[in-house]
């Protein structure tokens, strides 16, 4: 299975929230408007700052902000930033792990073309994108008040939800 580490999850949730608040935001405060705790926020911010996808200021009204839109930062880059680059298996280039069985693997090197078709679909999505709109938005039959009517016209069933 596949999974984005918390950190990753963390750090999309910070990068959102500094381009909804005010311009420069501090660690606090952005624990305060997320709910992540306030080392943690520290942490996210520290990594996201050596990767130049934040900057920080320092001083009475120091903290932190955005150092580019978030239409300009893509979900491939914060991974990169707080988990390193993607790699599915040891064997894959770049990966940082070594693959014991790399002499008698008979798909040793093969890996590379999933690796990049997943770093691929992961770059093509921007911040901005995730922020845009909430997920049920999407989905057909569903409003942001609850779902209102569902239908399945190949049986031609149709259903009403109460709100």
């Amino acid at each position: 299975m596949l999974r984005l580490s918390r950190l990753t999850d963390y750090g999309v949730v910070v990068l959102v929230q500094l381009a909804s608040g005010e311009a420069v935001q501090t660690a606090p405060g952005i624990a305060r408007a997320t709910g992540i705790p306030e080392p943690t926020v520290a942490k996210v911010l520290k990594i996201l700052a050596s990767a130049a996808l934040v900057l920080s200021h320092r001083g009475a009204r120091g903290g932190y902000r955005l150092a580019h839109p978030l239409a300009q930062t893509t979900i491939a880059d914060v991974i990169a930033a707080i988990d390193g680059p993607v790699s599915v298996t040891s064997c894959v280039e770049g990966s940082q792990e070594n693959c014991e069985a790399r002499c008698v693997c008979p798909v040793h090197g093969r890996w590379g073309q999933v690796n990049d078709a997943i770093h691929q679909a992961l770059a093509a999505i921007t911040i901005a994108d995730l922020a845009a709109t909430p997920a049920w938005s999407s989905l057909p039959g569903i409003s942001q008040a609850g779902i209102s009517q569902t239908s399945i016209s190949q049986t031609g069933i149709s259903q009403t939800a109460a709100e």
